[in-house]
C-alpha cells in the first residue's frame, strides 16, 4: 500500500491499487457515414474539439438527428481521445463542465463516468495516466481498446478525499484557463495592433494613429538607427570559460532565453567566468538594450531587455542592438512587425544552420515616425499591453506556488467570530451597503437592486456593527460571490448580512473564502425553494475546512502579494482601455472578431455568436470611459439598472441637496409619491417647461402635514458646481408594462443615460459602423412609441445617435412628431464637422457643455408645443457675442436665412441680459409693424416660462415706460418706435430723459443690412453713449452691395457694426441639411428686345399663362405626390397691390370655371377643394388714403372667412395676416387637417422676409429681379427643412429670364462665397440629359423590372443604386415645369412601369438588408455601396396617407394640454374627417381601413379611450394580431410550421414566397390526413397548401405589411 508524499490534513489511510473501471464506467462514441453529416443537428465531439483539457469550438461537425445513436454526453463526463494518426494525442481529454445538449462523442473517443469525476480528470492530468498507455497501447496501432482500459490500474483514495482533490484541481484547472484566456485575448490584441499601427503595403501612415501626429512616416534601415554588437570570433567562449553561477558565473543569453518576444531567466541558463565577460564590454547586457538571434533555428526572435538585475551577455547567436533613449519600446516592436518578418526569411543562409550576417540585418529597412513622440507613445502602448500579458500568465502561477499542502487544516469557525452588536445611525455609525462583487461600501455607492428594507425607518432602526477588515457575506448571495472583507471602514450595514472578525491576517483569510474553491463547498448547504430564496447558513459556513498558512508572516506576504497584483491588473487593463485617447475601437474589433466568432449549436439550428452586438458594447464602453475618465465630471453609475434603482438614486440626491429644507429628516414613501407624482410628464415639452424652473430653480413641493416644502430639484445657477450632480448609466431596462396589451411588445434595454442630479436628461442610443444611425433614430421612435420614455425618463431632453463615426443630436419629441430631418451634426467655430462620436462628446457631452445644452439652449415653442435644441453654428453665435460684450465690443453674425436667426437671436438677447448684470435692458429692433408682431409673438412663444419675459411695445409711450421701469426684460420694439422716442418725445435735461439716456444698453438688430440705417444708427448711438450693438443678417452688405453714399457714414454692414463675429453661410447650411438649396427655373419670355418692358407682363394673356403653370405644371411644386393633408404651400409675388387684386380675381375665376383655363383633373383627384388661396399685404394698403378698392378688400376676407370658419373685417387685417401666418406655418396641430390649410397665397412684399414656414416649397415671382439681398432674402422662405420629400426650396420667375438668371447667379454667389455650385441645383438643360444617362444605366442593368427576381446579391447591390440615382432624377425633372408625362413615351419608360421598378427595388433591397454581412471589418466596394436609408422621391403616393390618418386620430385621443377646451360638436367633426379619409383608404386597403374604422369607433364611443397612448404602436399591434390569427389558422388546416409560416408572411414581395421549399419540407401530411374526413391525396396536398398561402399573403397578409 502506498500513500502520496502531499496531502491533505485528517487524511491518513493508505491508498488502494484499483483498476480504472472499478470506479469509472465508460460510454462508447457514435460512428457515423459522409451522409449523415449536416450543417445543423447534433454535435459530434471529436479530437479537434479538446483542446489544453478544454472542449472547444473548432472544425464542428454535425449530424441528422435521425443517424444519433449513441448517449448524449452529461455534465461532469471525460471524454479522451483513444484513436488517432497521431501517437501523442491519444489519451487527451477534457472534461465536460456544462450541460451540452444535442452533444455526442465520436467513434474514435471514449466516455468516462465517475461519482468523483474532478478526481478522474486530475488522474488522467497525471504521469500514472500516460505510463498506463504506454503499457498497454499496441506497437503498431495508435488505439486504446475497451479491454486496455480494462488492464489500467491506478492509486486511489477514499471517495471522501477524491472529492477534495477533484475540487481543489477543479479550482486551479478553472484559475488557470481564466487566465489563460485573458492572456491569449490581449495577445491577439497585439498583433493585430502591430498590422494596424504600423505602415503596410507600402503605404506611408498606419491604419490607427495616435491624435496630433499627421506627418508621413519615413523609410529607414537598421544599422541608421541602431548600433549592432555581437560576440567577436575570437572572443568566442569554450567549454572551460562555462561555470556555475553559484561559482561567480556571468549570467550569458541565449536563444532559450527569449520566449514570446520576452527575455526569462526561468531556464536552463549558462553562466561564463568574469574573466570572460570582461573581455567584451561591448556586449555587456544592460536594460533597454534589444536582443536579436541571428543564428540557428529561431533566427528573427528578439526581446527588449527589461527588469534585469544582475550582469549579462550573450553569446555568438546574439546580436544586441542599443537604440536612442525612449524609443527602445518601439524599436522592439519594429523587429517583430511582418515587414521585418519578411526580410528574416528571405536571407535565411548556410546548410542546415539558418545565418545572418550582422550587414544583412543593418540593412532592413522598416517605416518610423519623424518624431520621437510618436514613437515613444507607441513603444509605451505596446508595453502596457506586453504588461497585461505578463500578469494574467503570472498570476495562476503564483497561486499554484501559494498552495502549499503542508497548512494547517482548520475549520473556518476556528479563525473567525461572529459580530452581532446593532446600534442605530450616527455620524460616528454611517450606513454601508455590501454588494456581490463591490464588497462593503458607502450606500450611495451600492449597485444592488432590490433594497427596499434598507430604506424604512432608517433614523430609528437598528442595523449590524461592522468594522475595518471585517469579513461579511450575504447567506442568500453566495452563489454570486457575495462574501468579501470591509475595506471601507467602520459603519453600519443591515442585519440580513453576516459579519466576522478574524485574528489571522485578514486579507489572507479574505483570499480563501473569496476563492472560487470555498465558494463551491459552501453551496453545498444551500437551503430553500424557489419561492424561499436559497441561502447558506452562518452555521454550516463556519464548519466548512481551510488551510490557513500557521505563521502571520507568510500570511500578511500573501495578502499583500496578491492585493498588489490585482492592482496592476486593473490598472493595466484601465490603462489599455483609455491610454492617450488611442483609437482602439478597430483593434478591439479585431479582438472581438477572433474570440467571439464561435458557434452556439441546438438541435434545429447552428448560431453564429455574431460580432455587431460586442462592437456596439465597445463603443459604449469607449464613450463611457471618454465622458468618465476624460476633462468632464460625469461619474459612472454601473449599479443604476431599472427605473426603482433611478428613483432611489433621484431620491438621495433630493434629500441631500435640500437637508436644511427637510430640516434633516428624509422624506417619507408618502412624500415621495407626491415627488414622483409630479415627475410623470405627459410630454417632453411638459417637462421642458418645468425644467425652466422658478427663477432658475427647478422645484417639486410636498406637503408634509400642515407645511408646504419647497425643494430644489436643480439649480441652473449651479453648472459645473455647487449642487450638481452629474451621472452616467448604462444598459437601463425599460421593461414593458403588463397592463397594457397595446403600447409595448417587449422588454428594451437603453445604451446610455445621462443624469443630471439622478434626472435622465440626455439619451445616447449607439451602433456600429455597420449600420447607420438612423437605425439609433429609428430605435429611439419605436421606443418612445412602446412608451418606454416614461416615468422618470419622461424628463428626457435630448437625443443623441451615433454609428462611431456619424453623431447626430436632436430634441426629444412624440414618436408622430420626430422628424429625422431636424437632426444637427455638431460643427465647431469654423464649421467643420465634429461626427467621431469621441469628439461629440468631448464637444458637446462634457461638463459643462452637456448641462448648458438643457439649461441654456433648449427652447420651448409654446405655439408648437415642442422642444427646440440649438444647432452648433446658432450655439458660436451666441457664445462669441457674449464674449464680445465682456470686453465692449459690438460686432454682427452673418447666419444665412432660414437657419433659425430669430431663435437665435432671441437667446443671444435673452443670454446677454443673464451674462451681463453691468447691462440694465436688452432692445430687440425690428423695422416693420407686422414684425413686430411676428418677432415679439416668437419670442414671447420661446419665453414661455422663462427666467427672463418678454415685452412687446404698443406705442412709443409704451416703448417710454417699459425703458423707465426698474425690471429687466427683453424689450421687442420697431426701429421706427425708438426713433420718434429719441427724436421728438423726450426733453433734454428732465429727470426723464437723463435716466433713459443713460440706460446700459444692448441692442440686438434682426436684419440688421436693413432694419437701422447707417444715419438712424449713429443719431441711436450718440443718444444712447453706453450701447452695444449686435446684428444679425442673412445678407450683409458688402462693397458690391452698399449703402447709398451719405457724407462719412458706413457703407457695409462691416463699417456699420463691427467685426463679423460668426459666420454661417448658405454652403454651410446646405452641407450640414440645416437648410435645402434651391432649384430655379425662368419661365418669362424668351427673345425679347426688352425684357423689363411692363406691357409684357401686365395684361391677363400673361397672367393666365403664370396661372396656368402654377395650376397645372406644378404637381411635385404642391407635393401632390405626398397624398392629402401632406401638400406643399407656395407664395406667388407681384410687384403692386393692384396687380396682386387682379391676380386674386382672375384665380378665382379659374376657379370657379370662368375663364377657358381648366384645372388639370390630375390634381382635382388628390385635392378635390384645389386651389385653396388668400391674399395678403402690409396693413398701411388698408389705411386712409390707400388706392386699394375696399370693397375688393373685404371680398378676400369674405372668402377667407368662409373658407375656414373665421370673421375678420377691414378693421382686423392684422389679426387676418396673423392668422394666415400660423395657418401657412402648421406649427400648430390643427393646421395639419386638409380642411384647414391654404395652397397658395398672394403678395408683394410681405411674407418675402423674415417668415418662416417649413411646408411653403416654391416661391412664383411675377415680377423684375430684386436687389442682391432681398432676392436671397424672398428666396429662402422656400428652403426650410420640412419632409423626406422635400428636396430643394423652388423658385419659378416669369419676368426677364435673361436678366433675372444674371441677378441670381451674382446673388447667390456674394453670399456662398463666391460660387453657385452649392446653392442652386442644375436647370432643366443639365437635368434632363442626366435622366436619360441614369435611365439607360438602370435599363442596362435590369432591362426589365422582373429581372430583379434572379439577380445574385453583388447584382442587386448595383440595381438598387441604379434606381436610387434614377429615381433621384426623376423626381427632380418631375418638379420642372417643363415636365409633362406624354414625355415619357419618348424617354422610354411609362409611369406604371417605374411602379413596377418601385415594387423590385423595395425587394431587392428587403434582400440585401436580409443579407447584411456578418464580417464588419470587411468594408463593401465601392460599386456595391447602397443607401440603406434612401427613401423614394419620385414615387406618387396619391392614396390617403396611412401615418396623415395615425396623426389625425392621435391629435383627437391626445391633444395639446394648453389648446383650447374642444367642444363635442368639434370633436365630432374631427372624427368624421377622420371617418371620411378611411372610407377613402378602403378603396385600396379594406384591411387597414377595417382596423381603423374600428378604433376610431371606440374613441367616438369613450373620449378617453386611447388617451395619452401612442396610435402608431397601436395599430401597428392590432395589424399584427391580425396577421397572427391568419396565419394560426393556416397552420392549424394545413399542419404547417408557424415560425416558418411568419417568416414568409413577414418577407412576401411580388408573389414570390422566399422559403416555400421550407416550408414544403416542414407541413405534416400524415397529421393533416388523420384529421380530415376527406384528405387530399398527398401529390395535390402540396400544390393546394401553396397555393392557399398564396392566396392569403396577397388578399389578408400584404395589405397589412405594405401599408406602412
Amino acid at each position: 500500500m502506498a500513500k502520496p508524499t502531499i496531502r491533505f490534513k485528517g487524511y491518513t489511510d493508505d491508498w488502494e491499487q484499483r483498476k480504472l473501471p472499478e470506479f469509472v464506467s465508460f460510454f462508447n462514441g457514435l460512428t457515423y457515414t459522409p451522409d449523415d453529416v449536416e450543417e445543423t443537428g447534433t454535435l459530434v465531439l471529436r479530437s479537434s474539439n479538446v483542446k489544453n483539457g478544454e472542449i472547444v469550438d473548432a472544425d464542428n461537425v454535425y449530424v441528422n438527428d435521425k443517424a444519433v445513436t449513441s448517449e448524449n454526453v452529461h455534465e461532469g463526463d471525460i471524454i479522451v481521445v483513444v484513436r488517432n494518426g497521431s501517437r501523442a494525442l491519444i489519451g487527451k481529454h477534457a472534461q465536460i463542465k456544462a450541460s451540452m445538449p444535442n452533444t455526442v462523442i465520436g467513434a474514435f473517443m471514449s466516455g468516462m463516468r465517475s461519482e468523483h469525476s474532478s478526481f478522474v480528470n486530475a488522474l488522467l492530468d497525471t504521469s500514472a495516466f500516460e505510463n498506463e498507455i504506454a503499457k498497454n497501447m499496441g506497437a503498431t496501432i495508435n488505439q486504446i481498446t475497451g479491454y486496455m482500459f480494462s488492464k489500467m490500474e491506478f492509486m486511489i483514495p477514499s471517495g471522501d478525499e477524491q472529492q477534495k482533490i477533484g475540487e481543489h484541481f477543479q479550482s486551479l484547472d478553472n484559475l488557470i484557463t481564466l487566465h489563460q484566456r485573458k492572456c491569449e485575448e490581449t495577445k491577439i490584441l497585439k498583433k493585430y495592433m502591430l498590422q494596424k499601427m504600423f505602415p503596410q503595403n507600402g503605404q506611408k501612415v498606419p491604419e490607427i494613429r495616435f491624435k496630433g501626429f499627421t506627418d508621413d512616416w519615413e523609410q529607414r534601415k537598421l544599422g541608421d538607427s541602431c548600433k549592432l554588437n555581437g560576440r567577436i570570433g575570437f572572443r568566442g567562449y569554450t567549454e572551460k570559460d562555462i561555470i556555475s553561477k553559484e561559482a561567480g558565473g556571468v549570467l550569458t543569453f541565449s536563444p532559450t532565453n527569449i520566449v514570446d518576444n520576452k527575455l526569462t531567466i526561468e531556464c536552463k541558463n549558462t553562466y561564463i567566468t568574469r574573466e570572460k565577460y570582461d573581455e567584451s564590454p561591448e556586449i555587456k547586457i544592460s536594460n533597454g538594450d534589444i536582443l536579436f538571434v541571428k543564428t540557428g533555428s529561431t533566427l528573427g526572435k528578439s526581446a527588449l531587455v527589461a527588469g534585469l538585475k544582475e550582469d549579462a551577455s550573450i553569446n555568438p547567436q546574439i546580436v544586441v542592438m542599443r537604440v536612442e533613449k525612449d524609443t527602445e519600446n518601439f524599436m522592439s516592436n519594429v523587429l517583430i512587425t511582418d515587414r521585418v518578418m519578411k526580410q528574416v526569411a528571405a536571407v535565411k543562409i548556410g546548410g542546415a544552420v539558418p545565418t545572418m550576417t550582422e550587414t544583412e540585418l543593418k540593412n532592413f529597412t522598416y517605416f518610423a515616425p519623424a518624431e520621437k513622440e510618436e514613437k515613444k507613445k507607441i513603444g509605451d502602448h505596446f508595453r502596457t499591453l506586453d504588461n497585461l500579458i505578463t500578469l494574467h500568465q503570472r498570476k495562476p502561477y503564483f497561486w499554484n506556488k501559494f498552495i502549499v499542502i503542508d497548512w494547517e487544516q482548520r475549520k473556518l469557525g476556528d479563525v473567525l467570530e461572529r459580530r452581532i452588536e446593532q446600534r442605530q445611525q450616527s455620524e460616528e455609525y454611517p450606513r454601508l451597503a455590501f454588494a456581490s462583487g463591490q464588497g462593503v461600501i458607502p450606500l450611495s455607492e451600492r449597485k444592488t437592486n432590490n433594497r427596499e428594507q434598507l430604506t424604512k425607518d432608517e433614523y430609528t432602526k437598528k442595523y449590524l456593527v461592522t468594522e475595518l477588515n471585517d469579513i461579511v457575506y450575504n447567506p442568500a448571495n453566495v452563489k454570486y460571490g457575495a462574501i468579501d472583507r470591509n475595506k471601507c471602514g467602520r459603519g453600519l450595514i443591515s442585519p440580513i448580512y453576516v459579519t466576522f472578525t478574524t485574528n489571522e491576517i485578514p486579507g489572507f483569510i479574505e483570499r480563501i473564502v473569496t476563492s472560487h474553491d470555498f465558494q463551491q463547498r459552501a453551496l453545498r448547504f444551500e437551503e430553500g425553494t424557489v419561492t424561499k430564496r436559497q441561502s447558506v447558513n452562518p452555521e454550516d459556513l463556519v464548519t466548512l475546512d481551510i488551510l490557513v498558512a500557521p505563521k502571520r508572516e507568510e500570511q500578511q506576504k500573501i495578502a499583500t502579494y496578491f492585493d498588489s497584483l490585482d492592482h496592476l491588473i486593473t490598472l493595466h487593463h484601465h490603462k489599455l482601455f483609455i491610454i492617450n485617447g488611442l483609437k482602439l475601437f478597430t483593434a478591439i474589433q479585431c479582438k472581438c472578431y477572433l474570440l467571439l466568432n464561435i458557434s452556439n449549436k441546438n438541435k434545429k439550428t447552428k448560431k453564429e455568436i455574431k460580432l455587431m452586438p460586442e462592437l456596439e458594447r465597445v463603443i459604449e464602453e469607449k464613450l463611457i470611459d471618454q465622458l468618465v475618465y476624460g476633462d468632464s465630471q460625469w461619474t459612472y453609475r454601473e449599479d443604476l439598472k431599472t427605473e426603482e434603482d433611478l428613483w432611489r438614486n433621484f431620491k438621495y440626491i433630493l434629500e441631500q441637496n435640500n437637508k436644511d429644507r427637510l430640516n434633516g429628516e428624509s422624506l417619507s414613501d408618502a412624500e415621495f409619491e407626491q415627488v414622483k407624482n409630479q415627475l410623470q410628464f405627459s410630454s417632453f415639452y411638459k417637462a421642458g417647461e418645468w425644467l425652466v424652473g422658478e427663477n432658475g430653480k427647478v422645484m417639486v413641493h410636498v406637503q408634509r402635514d400642515t407645511e408646504k416644502l419647497h425643494l430644489v430639484v436643480m439649480n441652473h445657477e449651479h453648472i459645473a458646481g455647487g449642487s450638481s450632480v452629474y451621472e452616467v448609466i448604462n444598459q437601463y431596462s425599460a421593461l414593458k408594462d403588463e397592463d397594457d396589451y397595446y403600447t409595448v411588445s417587449r422588454n428594451r434595454r437603453f445604451d446610455v443615460t445621462l443624469m443630471i442630479n439622478g434626472l435622465p436628461m440626455i439619451h445616447i442610443e449607439l451602433k456600429n459602423r455597420q449600420h447607420s444611425y438612423m437605425d439609433g433614430f429609428n430605435q429611439i421612435k419605436k421606443y418612445i412609441s412602446e412608451g418606454k420614455f416614461t416615468g422618470i425618463f419622461s424628463a428626457v431632453q435630448m437625443f443623441v445617435v451615433s454609428n462611431g463615426v456619424d453623431t447626430k443630436y436632436f430634441a426629444a419629441a412624440s414618436d408622430t412628431d420626430l422628424n429625422a430631418k431636424f437632426m444637427s451634426g455638431w460643427v465647431d467655430e469654423k464649421n467643420n464637422p465634429v461626427s467621431d462620436y469621441l469628439d461629440f462628446a468631448k464637444s458637446v457631452l462634457r461638463i459643462p457643455e452637456a448641462h448648458e445644452m438643457i439649461a441654456r439652449y433648449t427652447v420651448l415653442d409654446r405655439d408648437a408645443k415642442r422642444l427646440i435644441i440649438l444647432r452648433p453654428y446658432q450655439i458660436h453665435a451666441i457664445e462669441s457675442i457674449r464674449e464680445a460684450s465682456k470686453i465692449g465690443k459690438s460686432g454682427f453674425v452673418w447666419h444665412t436665412t432660414g437657419s433659425g436667426k430669430t431663435l437665435t437671436s432671441y437667446k443671444a438677447t435673452r443670454n446677454l441680459l443673464m451674462d451681463i448684470p453691468s447691462l440694465d435692458k436688452t432692445i430687440f429692433l425690428i423695422d416693420r409693424k407686422d414684425l413686430d408682431t411676428q418677432t415679439s409673438s416668437a419670442f414671447q412663444a420661446y419665453a414661455n416660462n422663462d427666467v427672463i419675459a418678454v415685452d412687446k411695445t404698443d406705442n412709443v409711450n409704451d416703448l417710454k415706460k417699459k425703458l423707465k421701469s426698474g425690471d429687466r426684460k427683453v424689450i421687442v420694439t420697431t426701429i421706427q418706435k425708438m426713433q420718434i422716442l429719441v427724436t421728438k418725445r423726450l426733453q433734454e435735461d428732465t429727470p426723464e430723459y437723463n435716466k433713459i439716456k443713460n440706460l446700459r444698453i444692448a441692442f440686438v438688430v434682426d436684419e440688421c443690412h436693413r432694419a437701422v440705417t447707417p444715419k438712424t444708427k449713429r443719431e441711436l448711438e450718440r443718444f444712447f453713449g453706453r450701447s452695444l450693438w449686435f446684428g444679425f443678417t442673412g445678407t450683409p452688405r458688402f462693397a458690391e452691395n452698399p449703402y447709398a453714399q451719405m457724407g462719412d457714414l458706413p457703407r457695409t454692414t462691416e463699417e456699420l457694426y463691427g467685426k463679423c463675429l460668426h459666420k454661417y453661410t448658405i454652403q454651410n447650411a446646405i452641407k450640414d441639411n440645416a437648410v435645402l438649396g434651391f432649384q430655379v427655373e425662368h419661365n418669362g419670355p424668351k427673345n425679347m428686345e426688352d425684357e423689363t418692358d411692363p406691357s409684357l407682363y401686365d395684361n391677363e394673356t400673361h397672367m393666365l399663362r403664370v396661372l396656368d403653370i402654377i395650376l397645372n405644371k406644378s404637381y411635385q411644386k404642391f407635393g401632390l405626390q405626398n397624398g392629402k393633408g401632406q401638400t406643399y404651400e407656395a407664395i406667388l409675388t407681384t410687384s403692386s397691390i393692384q396687380l396682386a387684386q387682379k391676380y386674386y380675381e382672375l384665380l378665382s375665376k379659374v376657379k370657379n370655371g370662368e375663364t377657358d383655363l381648366e384645372i388639370d383633373e390630375r390634381m382635382k383627384q388628390v385635392l378635390p377643394d384645389y386651389p385653396k388661396f388668400a391674399i395678403t399685404y402690409s396693413v398701411t394698403e388698408n389705411e386712409e388714403g390707400s388706392h386699394v378698392n375696399q370693397e375688393k378688400m373685404q371680398k378676400s376676407l369674405n372668402d377667407y372667412n368662409e373658407m375656414f370658419g373665421t370673421k375678420f373685417d377691414l378693421s382686423q387685417i392684422q389679426s387676418y395676416n396673423e392668422n394666415l401666418n400660423k395657418r401657412l406655418a402648421r406649427k400648430d396641430k390643427k393646421y395639419k387637417s386638409r380642411n384647414r390649410q391654404l395652397d397658395l397665397v398672394i403678395v408683394v412684399d410681405r411674407l418675402l422676409t423674415g417668415f418662416d414656414a417649413p411646408c411653403l416649397s416654391t416661391i412664383f415671382i411675377d415680377r423684375q429681379p430684386m436687389g442682391p439681398h432681398d432676392l436671397i432674402q424672398a428666396f429662402s422662405r422656400t428652403n426650410r427643412i420640412f419632409d423626406p420629400n422635400k428636396a430643394y426650396g423652388q423658385i419659378v420667375t416669369f419676368q426677364a429670364p435673361v436678366l433675372f438668371k444674371e441677378c441670381v447667379d451674382n446673388a447667390v454667389k456674394l453670399y456662398s462665397a463666391g460660387s453657385t455650385e452649392v446653392a442652386l441645383l442644375a436647370e432643366w438643360d443639365k437635368v434632363e440629359p442626366a435622366f436619360k444617362r441614369a435611365l439607360s444605366a438602370l435599363k442596362a442593368v435590369a432591362e426589365t423590372p422582373d429581372e430583379e427576381t434572379d439577380m445574385s446579391l453583388k447584382e442587386l447591390k448595383v440595381f438598387a443604386k441604379a434606381f436610387q440615382t434614377f429615381d433621384r432624377l426623376f423626381a427632380q425633372i418631375k418638379s420642372f415645369t417643363q415636365y409633362d408625362e406624354s414625355m415619357l413615351e419618348d424617354y422610354g419608360i411609362t409611369e406604371e412601369e417605374y411602379e413596377d421598378y418601385v415594387g423590385h427595388y423595395q425587394n431587392a433591397m428587403t434582400k440585401i438588408k436580409l443579407a447584411e454581412p456578418d464580417d464588419t471589418q470587411t468594408p463593401p466596394e465601392a460599386e456595391e455601396t447602397v443607401d440603406t436609408d434612401y427613401e423614394l422621391m419620385a414615387y406618387s403616393s396619391t392614396k390617403i396617407d396611412y401615418e396623415y390618418i395615425i396623426n389625425l386620430i392621435q391629435n383627437i385621443v391626445t391633444p395639446d394640454e394648453d389648446a383650447e377646451a374642444v367642444t363635442p360638436e368639434e370633436r365630432q367633426k374631427q372624427i368624421d374627417e377622420v371617418k371620411q379619409y378611411i372610407e377613402e383608404m378602403r378603396k385600396d386597403n379594406p384591411k387597414v381601413a377595417d382596423i381603423m374604422t374600428t378604433l376610431v369607433n371606440e374613441i367616438e364611443q369613450d373620449e378617453n379611450k386611447y388617451k395619452g397612448q401612442s396610435i402608431m404602436n397601436i395599430v401597428e399591434n392590432m395589424k399584427h394580431d391580425c396577421i397572427n390569427q391568419v396565419v394560426t389558422d393556416f397552420c392549424v388546416t394545413w399542419y404547417a410550421s408557424k415560425d416558418d409560416v411568419m417568416y414568409a408572411a413577414l418577407h412576401y414581395r411580388n408573389g414570390e414566397i422566399p422559403n416555400e421549399s421550407v416550408i414544403k419540407s416542414t407541413i405534416n401530411y400524415t397529421r393533416y390526413k388523420e384529421s380530415q374526413e376527406k384528405a387530399l391525396p398527398k401529390f395535390k396536398y402540396y400544390s393546394q397548401c401553396m397555393a392557399e398561402l398564396r392566396k392569403i399573403l396577397d388578399e389578408e397578409i400584404k395589405p397589412l405589411i405594405t401599408v406602412s
